[in-house]
This record gives structure tokens, sequence and C-alpha cells, in this order.
């Protein structure tokens, strides 16, 4: 084909592209509006100087502060046989009047002890005249200091502090600080420019630098990574589950789909298999490489021009309960809320809503949601919180009918208003939107500026306004979209508040709905560090395919090591019509999430599809009704906690090799192993950690290790681990009609097994309650009951 010709039929596609309506999503690591911000490009630009941390030059060990002084340094570049190479190299300074400024500064460096597994590191690259006094991801605002937790010791070189769980070294020259477990390992150290002697690779030590373009700075804190070292969380990833090799942008990203490398749910937070974990305090970009460039550099490249940074010491339990202790743990959601939610894009009309809800009861599959989405407006789309009137004639009398029924009503909204959305010139007239340098619109759109507590006021009003005709909980749709350079009100950029803007929308929504309903719950696709406190989240626009149901499993699983208790996914994907055979395979996979919808392009409803999956479907939602006892015991632990519902084996096995390797298969709860069919098959490789196994569904028994395991009559494979009482409750159509004073104990114990414990946290309950049983010929005996009274259980021995 002749180069015009190409050209042409390059130009037809493009042209095509842009008049699909589907051709919507934006090309990755271009730049374009929005493209997440990679701030490692700034440290590799040769027109920058970088600054190195040399030596520790003034600390006072009974407040934990100093100084470090920092060497001044340039790339340079020099030719070999035709390859161009560039290492940095001693600078010498630049700057007029040469009597005012520091070639080589000494800046403030701070340590600081969260608790006795906790440890904060604070270094700046230049004055602080604006400090921020409260930070919105910490759950008090304010993060604790109890330095007498460690004791201090001199030791050659340096300094020391100790804890029962912990030793940090800080040396002076070259300085150094590092961090081991209470048994003297190493856990991780930061990295000096004398560590990379041996190497020719040009590796920046831990460091800031200064851009040439307008002067502003950066910090970039390099620590180590030792081998075989594996990383895993920063938030809602789809790359693969160990971060270790990968280079990780934090930017909150509409990511279009769910397997490619941008995130609806990034959270500057991650977990290493050494035993700790580390949160970077910063709401501006932030990009980590994670041995990627280098094997054994872990690069935090931080967007602000300070590095605020904790430390976590402990096995992965230990590490996220100290993390949730700081920027908070999920609030507990209502009981109806962990039934199943029918959703669509979208029904449009009461009439579609009343004949829904009429059928999920014909066809007896549980529900207690049902969601509207875009389409309850006037025009879809047209976010104005209003129903339009003519296809819902009494919308309120309609949730009021749902409700008797056992149905609550979700509906769907959006933080961005068109401007021929009537609310538009209101927001404008009252300033609620986020502003450009002039005072415009950054955007065609205005996008509501959550750092104004007047526009939360304004937003709160019109949702209160729906919670009082009968809405029980709003779905909070993007939120990734906050204009990087727009002014907001809060004073900053959004090189600042961009990262934030999710919290920012989750908390004005969650804060709402606990005022007004009394719990706190919201269905939101954006996050950043402190989310999690306002559940729950769902996965985003999944792709309806086997690649993206393993892809969603792996971004949930790593949203779980970041600090999030409960998280969803649209059943079946969400791009096109979901096939009979992927939706058959993953209706189960979502009945073992902690919340679970259906939602997508339509049809979604289970009886539009064949009677043989209607009947399907309707088994693996039985299943979990049946286990509401068990789901809703796990929540509560895990709110409490700070664990994840849906958790990685290693959670709960972490000196299991093997469980560090597993990410297509998981946790539900401490007792329940999941293992979901991503292809057309009947049985799959799965890996069991230590321990006796048995199989919910076919009851077979199974030791450590790995096995080929077939699926049971729902395709899908769920053990039990040996000596668990799981408590389950009569079949209901919705949560509402649960008779929660008759609960079964089914005893999955192995012949050599005498006895068994159950978790029950009952409605309206305060706490966890454990149930203990005790093997007495062919059954097992309720030997302990805390819950005496209150309810009867029955017992069955599953073999």
């Amino acid at each position: 084909m002749k180069n015009s010709q190409l050209t042409k039929l390059f130009s037809i596609c493009m042209f095509g592209m842009l008049l699909s309506p589907k051709a919507s999503a934006q090309i990755q690591n271009a730049d374009v509006l929005n493209a997440p911000i990679d701030i490692s490009k700034d440290f590799q630009n040769y027109l920058n100087t970088f600054y190195f941390a040399d030596e520790l030059a003034s600390f006072d060990p009974a407040t934990g502060k100093g100084t470090i002084k920092y060497l001044r340094y340039n790339y340079k570049t020099r030719q070999a046989f035709n390859n161009m190479m560039m290492k940095p190299d001693v600078e010498k300074a630049n700057e007029f009047p040469t009597t005012e400024y520091e070639v080589s500064p000494e800046l403030p460096f701070e340590i600081q002890f969260v608790s006795d597994r906790t440890i904060r590191i604070k270094t700046t690259s230049g004055p602080q005249f604006h400090p921020q006094k409260e930070s919105l991801m910490l759950v008090d605002g304010v993060a604790p200091n109890h330095p007498e937790l460690w004791k201090y010791s001199k030791i050659e070189g340096g300094h020391k502090y100790t804890s029962k769980h912990g030793v940090v070294e800080i040396l002076t020259k070259p300085w150094h600080v590092k961090i081991y477990d209470e048994n003297g390992k190493l856990l991780t150290s930061t990295l000096h420019d004398t560590d990379f002697k041996n190497t020719y690779t040009p590796t920046l030590p831990f460091s800031y630098v200064r851009r040439n373009s307008d002067y502003s700075r950066s910090m970039g804190a390099a620590f180590s990574l030792e081998p075989d070292e594996k990383i895993f969380g920063c938030g809602e990833s789809f790359t693969q589950f160990n971060k270790r090799g990968q280079k990780v942008v934090l930017w909150t990203d509409d990511a279009n789909g769910i397997q490619n490398e941008t995130m609806y749910k990034p959270i500057p937070f991650y977990m290493s298999s050494r035993g700790y974990g580390v949160f970077m305090h910063h709401s501006t970009p932030i990009t980590v490489d994670f041995g990627r460039y280098f094997g054994s550099a872990n690069e935090m490249y931080i967007g602000d021009d300070e590095a605020d940074l904790f430390f976590f010491i402990g096995e992965p339990k230990d590490v996220l309960d100290q993390y949730t202790n700081l920027t908070g743990k999920a609030a507990m959601p209502p009981l109806w809320s962990f039934g199943f939610w029918m959703s669509r894009i979208t029904y449009f009309s009461e009439k579609e809503g009343r004949d829904v809800a009429r059928d999920l009861r014909k066809y007896k599959i549980p529900t207690d949601v049902i969601h509207f989405d875009t389409g309850w407006f006037d025009v879809d789309w047209r976010n104005n919180y209003e129903f339009a009137k003519a296809r819902f004639p009494d919308a309120t009398k309609m949730m009021s009918d749902l409700k008797e029924d056992g149905f609550h009503v979700c509906l769907w909204q959006l933080p961005y208003f068109t401007p021929k959305n009537t609310l538009f010139p209101e927001i404008m007239d009252k300033n609620l939107a986020v502003r450009d340098r002039k005072g415009n619109l950054p955007y065609e759109d205005a996008v509501l500026d959550f750092s104004n507590p007047e526009t939360i006021t304004w937003y709160q009003g019109k949702l209160k306004k729906l919670f009082d005709e009968g809405v029980s909980v709003f779905k909070v749709d993007f939120g990734e979209a906050a204009p990087p350079d727009g002014i907001y009100h809060s004073g900053r950029t959004g090189f600042y508040e961009h990262n934030l803007y999710p919290l920012r929308y989750n908390k004005a929504v969650a804060e709402i709905t606990q005022k007004e309903k009394g719990y706190t719950l919201i269905w939101a696709r954006s996050t950043w560090a402190g989310s999690q406190r306002y559940p729950l989240h769902w996965g985003g626009d999944a792709e309806t395919s086997n690649g993206a149901m393993s892809a969603e499993l792996r971004g949930g699983l790593s949203l779980g090591l970041s600090g999030f208790s409960f998280w969803s996914h649209d059943v079946g994907g969400f791009a096109t019509k979901s096939p009979e055979n992927l939706y058959r395979r993953w209706a189960p996979f979502g009945m073992f999430t902690s919340h679970v919808r259906s939602h997508g392009e339509p049809p979604r409803e289970p009886w539009l599809y064949s009677k043989d999956f209607l009947e399907g479907f309707r088994k693996a939602d039985n299943m979990r009704y049946e286990l509401m006892p068990y789901i809703y015991a796990q929540a509560k632990e895990s709110s409490q906690k700070g664990l994840p519902m849906m958790r990685a084996l290693f959670v709960e096995y972490p000196n299991d090799p093997g469980a560090w390797l597993v990410d297509n298969e998981y946790l539900f709860g401490s007792s329940i192993l999941v293992a979901p069919l991503f292809e057309e098959v009947t049985e799959r490789d799965v890996y069991l950690p230590e321990g006796t196994w048995i199989d919910y569904q076919t009851k077979k028994v199974y030791q450590s290790g790995w096995h080929k395991i077939k699926a049971g009559e729902v395709p899908i494979v769920v053990l039990v681990k040996d000596g668990t009482a799981l408590p389950h409750i009569g079949l209901a159509q919705s949560t509402k009609d649960m008779d929660w004073s008759k609960l079964t104990l089914k005893v999955y114990a192995s012949d050599k097994t005498t006895s068994a414990t159950a978790k029950v946290f009952l409605p309206n309950d305060t706490a966890v309650q454990e149930i203990k049983v005790t093997k007495n010929g062919n059954n097992f005996d309720v030997t302990a009951n805390p819950l005496n009274g209150k309810t009867t259980f029955k017992t069955e021995w599953i073999k």
C-alpha cells in the first residue's frame, strides 16, 4: 500500500472515531486534557537542578528535629561509541548575587513516632510559609506523636530509637534513616549517592529537584528494595498485583476501563512483603518507581516540595490496622446494603422501576436495592436533582411502595454541570464552581468546588430534598476530573486539590447521608487516602470480557490492601451487553464480594437471559442471602480492624510464601476461600494455604497446596476453613424479611476436628459474638452462646 493510501486510510479511521459515540476513552500517556501527571519526568530532565541529601547537619534527639545538608548536582552528558550517557555531577551555584543563596542548603528534617509501630519522617526542600494545620486525609486532622514509646540511645555515627516492635537508626554521614523490625532485620533504608558507587546506572538518591522552568521543587524520596521483596497496594490498580518492577502514577483518573495502568482510585499507600507499609501523606501527583528503572531502588517522586512519609512495621494485619488508625476505618454500612443491587443503564421511568421490582419478586431474585442511573432527569445525563415529572409522576409514592416491598432506591448523580443545565446559572452566580486564573471556568462545564463550605451546603441541600422524598443512597459518580490548573476556594491550585477532590466529594455525600438517614453509605467511583471512611466504592467501567473479570479482582485486592474494607464491581462487566457465559461465571464472583450490583449496558435482568441462566443466577443469589449472617459479621469485624472483606491470602497467612504469589483467588472474610472461573471451564487450579479446607458445595476435603478443583453447581470454587461454623439464615427475598432469631450453624469440620467457632453480629447489636460448638457423636452442640435469649442455633455437620 502506498503512503498516500495509508494516510487516507488513517484519516478515515480517525474521522470515524471522532464521529463514533463509543470512541470516548482518553488515550493514555498523551498530553491531552486531564492526562495523569507523571512527576518522575521532572527527575529525568537534564535542564533541572538536583539536590542530594548528604549529611545530617544538626539533630536534637529530644525533639527529633534537625537539618540535612544537600549537595547540588546537574545531569552531564557523555558520548561513548555512539551511545549518549547522562549522569548527575556536582554543580556550582548559578544564582546572582552569589552572597544571597546557598550552594549546599541545610534544610529541616524531623522524625516523629505515632505509635510503637508507626514512624513519621518529614523533610522539606525550602521554607514552608503556609503550613497546613489539618489534613483531610488524617482521621483526626493531625497525627499524634508519642516519643515516649521509643527509647533513644546514641550510637557510633548517629542515633538510635527502639520500641518493642522495631528500631530506627539515623546515621550522620552519609545520611541514612534505616528501619528494622524487632528481630533486627533491615526493612528499608534511605538511599545515599554512595549507595550507587558500584553501578554504572545513574540513579537518584534521596533528593529534591528544582525545576529550571519555574523554580518550583518536588521531593524524591529514595529507599532500598531488597531481593525477593514484593510490593502491594497503591489503590485500585488493575495491573499486575505485585507492583515490584512497575512504575505507578498516583493521579485520580477516569480510567475508561479496567485493563490499563491509570486508576479511578489511586491511594498513596503500599505495603511490602518484608513487613512494613508506607503512607505518602500528600495530595499532589506522585509517581513511584518500585525498582522498574533500578532494581534495588524504590523511588517515590512526590510533587510536593516536602516529603511527609509514615512507615508502619508489622505483618499485613498490623500495617492495615496502623494505617487505618491514622487515616480512618470504614464505617459499618446498613444491613440492606449487603443485599443484591439491581441496575442497568438506565431505568427511564417510574413504570420501569415498578416493573423491575415486580419481576424481581416474581422470579424470586432476592434483592434489596433498585438503582436509577442517568435517566431520571428530564434530559438523560443532565443532572438537576429533579425527577422528570412526565416519566416519574409520583416518585415519592414509588419509593414508598418499593420500600414497603423491601427495596431501597439509589440515584445516580455527578458533580459536573453543563451550560444547558438549569442549575448552571445559579452555580456561577453563587461562585460554587472551580475557577481558572482569570476567574472564568477551566472547562465548559462547571465543576463544583468542594473546598468551598458554601458549595457543600448548597449541594447537600439538593441531596436532602431527595432524601426527604424517599431516596436511600446516592451513586457518587465521576470526581476524577477536578481541573489541575484550577483555582480553588482553599487557595490552592489543582496540583494540590485534584487528588483531594474525590475525598471531599465522598465526604460531602456521606455526611449528609449520615445526618439524614442515620448511616454512612455512598456508591462511589473515585477515591483518595481517607475515602475508606465513607463506604462504599465500586470498580468502575469494566469491559465485558474474561480479562476484565480477572483485572477486577486484582483491582479489588489492591484496594483492600490500601485500607478499604468494602468494595464492589459491575457484575458481568459494564461496556456492552454481557455474554451469558461470562455473566453466569461473574455472578457468583459478585455474590462473594462485600457488596454486589448488576449494572451496565442492558439487558442486566437475569430473566432476560435463558431459563438455565435465570436458575443459576437465582442459586448464586440465594447462596449469598443464606450466608448473610456470615457476611454481616465479617463486615463488622473488617470495619473495626481496617481489614478488607475481600482479602489477599497473605493477609491471613503472612508466613506462607505461596500466599504472596496468588492473585486470582481470595479470602472472603477470614474463613471462606473463593476461586472464580475466569474462563469457560468447569475446574481450575487452586492454591490452598496451610490447614484443611472443605468445599462449600461438594463437601470434598483438601489439604494445603495446589489442587485442580471442580466447581460446584454454582460455577465457582468456594472452600471453607476446617473448624468453621458458618452461620446461615432462612432464605428471604430481602434483608427486611430475614428472621435473625433462628440461625443454622453449618459446621465445616474434618473427622479429626472436635470443635468449631462461628462469628455472629446481629442487626442493632454492638459487637461481634463468637459462638462455640463441640463435637457430640454425629453432630456438634452449641457449648458457648453469648446470644442466648436473642437467637437460637440449629447445628448441621457438613460431611
